[in-house]
């Protein structure tokens, strides 16, 4: 038996690196960059009709009131492509945060369970987690960040006033980054609604997958069918996202109200103010929980199935 073996009765060697099955070495971690790159890239870019009218209903909440009757008026005025809005930004931006977001939440998640032992890494699981979570989404927020306020003032701004083609939308956010505090102007809201989306969409499915594995498919994790294996992380992916929806809306809200120009150069505590933070915390949640639960189960779904693909298997069990 190896010395990273538990059954050797010696958890003085144990890493978590070589713990499982699979070792997790430098080509696991990368096809896990690859895995969360195409989870939320290509979920982030599929919403995007969903995203357009959900930006502006949170801006313009008398004229965009519900989600059909929302995307029915932005393509009566603008054009069926007006749906589509921000597309390029979308990809650029959430390709390479969902490669930072699940991929440093597999090295994080190792890293700090060897960093605190075998005996504690078993007994806090939960915060192990909740830590990788919170530290990798810090580090995907910085990659976002540019191509997520590109994204928003596109998608927000009154027809004609901005650009709506990539190049033309990023100079001009260059150029006014004065007024426009690109590219890292929104960093603190995005930190605030991505870092408890992220804690919340790891922890909760992490915990659903262990509950699914312990009270309803009780036999062992492997004897299941891969179909059976993605089907749960599919459901834990869906439990986790409405969590996910409600705890990070506030901070959505605040990016799109920043790009509303009466609320140009306000502070974040001013623009709560004018607006009511009831208003922050409730506009547009129904089609943030739509969209966020859908989006978070085919991110972990898509995400498993490229790590079933490469060998790696699913993620979660007892």
């Amino acid at each position: 038996m190896g010395k990273n073996n538990l059954s050797d009765g010696n958890n003085k060697y144990w890493n978590a690196r070589t713990a499982g099955l699979i070792p997790h070495n430098n080509i696991y971690y990368g096809k896990c960059l690859m895995g969360g790159a195409l989870a939320c890239g290509s979920t982030h870019l599929a919403i995007t009709p969903l995203d357009v009218t959900k930006c502006n209903m949170q801006v313009n909440p008398l004229k965009y009131t519900s989600l059909f009757g929302s995307l029915k008026t932005i393509m009566h005025e603008e054009g069926s492509r007006a749906i589509w809005k921000g597309w390029a930004p979308t990809v650029l931006g959430y390709s390479p945060q969902g490669a930072l977001k699940f991929g440093l939440y597999e090295i994080f998640k190792d890293a700090f369970s060897n960093l605190v032992g075998y005996d504690n890494a078993q007994k806090y699981r939960g915060l192990v987690w909740l830590s990788g979570a919170a530290a990798s989404e810090f580090c995907a927020c910085i990659a976002l960040c540019p191509m997520e306020m590109i994204k928003v003032k596109v998608q927000t701004s009154v027809p004609g006033t901005f650009p709506t083609a990539f190049i033309p939308a990023t100079v001009n956010m260059h150029t006014n980054r004065k007024v426009t505090r690109f590219p890292y102007g929104s960093i603190l809201p995005l930190w605030s609604r991505q870092v408890p989306y992220t804690v919340t969409k790891f922890y909760f499915f992490e915990k659903a997958v262990q509950m699914l594995y312990t009270h309803v498919f009780t036999e062992p994790k492997a004897s299941y069918s891969k179909s059976t294996q993605l089907g749960i992380t599919f459901t834990a992916g869906y439990l986790a996202g409405f969590l996910c929806a409600i705890v990070s809306h506030p901070g959505d809200s605040m990016i799109s109200l920043m790009t509303k120009p009466r609320h140009k150069g306000k502070s974040i505590t001013k623009i709560i103010q004018d607006v009511g933070l009831l208003n922050v915390c409730t506009r547009g949640l129904k089609t943030r929980v739509l969209m966020i639960g859908t989006l978070t189960a085919f991110q972990w779904w898509i995400y498993d199935t490229f790590k079933t693909a490469m060998g790696m298997g699913t993620t979660g069990g007892k």
